[in-house]
């Protein structure tokens, strides 16, 4: 598999060696693809605390601590992940967690600390987090913490999307958009001809797009026809990164696209989630 300097060079060269200095103190990274958000999280960790000068192929001994995950100072945080012993909270990362973190912090460390927020499915594979597991209480115990953290502490928090965080983390983080890349996610098959220039279209053809997503739907269903529409937007969002203005209306057509998505788990009618749809796609 390409590394995540080939894959997310635009990322790669924000977090380089040479802007180490200046990485924020609390980084959110959001979109579908967990996993690829903790590796870059680790990666982040090791050019932190790297004292060669952060080479993707340097074998120093907190390069090679943080490949095998095993940094002392870079911590994951989830519902199951750093739980005190008599902490027995099983769905939430609780306040008890969040006390253990701010006493850890008060003992100065040689490293630079990184603590990774997530969550975890049943087969203990990386989650985003969302409001659910990591709750009001328990965040708010640590806003302070996140707006004056002890020197060389980073907070990253790896989520789905901004909008499954409480909006004060948001506020106070630096916030990038990780889009998938995974295999399984990249077919845009059944709806490239029907999204191909999509904002380029008149806006009299919003209906148009309205009916001819409801077709697909028709003949495939809903969830892999918006999971397509999703890619597509990716893919663009991919190849226009350093566009800002183009950036900028891809990242609100996927937020669109996972309100589409959000209303259809909540039994809204079909029609009425697609025309609200394209009526956002279609908006400058």
């Amino acid at each position: 598999m390409p590394s995540l300097y080939d894959r997310y060079p635009f990322l790669m060269n924000y977090f380089s060696s040479e802007n180490v200095s200046k990485i924020s103190h609390c980084i959110l990274f959001f979109g579908s693809d967990a996993t690829v958000q903790y590796e870059l999280a680790l990666e982040v960790a090791r050019l932190l605390n790297c004292k060669e000068g952060g080479a993707q192929n340097c074998e120093c001994l907190n390069c090679r601590w943080l490949r095998e995950n095993k940094h002392p100072a870079v911590r994951t945080v989830s519902r199951v992940d750093y739980k005190p012993a008599d902490d027995k909270t099983k769905t939430v990362i609780s306040v008890r967690q969040t006390q253990e973190i701010k006493k850890d912090l008060m003992v100065t460390s040689d490293y630079h600390r990184v603590i990774i927020f997530c969550d975890r499915d049943d087969d203990g594979n990386i989650q985003g987090i969302n409001y659910r597991v990591f709750q009001e209480e328990a965040a708010n115990s640590l806003l302070k913490t996140f707006e004056e953290p002890p020197s060389n502490t980073t907070f990253i928090f790896l989520t789905k999307d901004k909008t499954d965080m409480i909006s004060t983390i948001v506020s106070r983080s630096q916030c990038f958009f990780v889009p998938a890349q995974s295999e399984e996610t990249r077919d845009i098959s059944l709806v490239s001809g029907v999204m191909q220039g999509y904002m380029s279209r008149d806006k009299n053809e919003v209906w148009d797009l309205k009916d001819e997503l409801l077709n697909i739907i028709k003949e495939n269903g809903f969830t892999p026809t918006i999971n397509q529409v999703e890619n597509y937007l990716n893919s663009l969002l991919k190849s226009n990164y350093d566009n800002a203005q183009l950036r900028q209306k891809l990242l609100n057509d996927l937020k669109a696209t996972a309100l589409a998505k959000k209303q259809d788990l909540l039994g809204i009618q079909t029609a009425g989630v697609i025309e609200n749809l394209a009526f956002a796609l279609f908006e400058v």
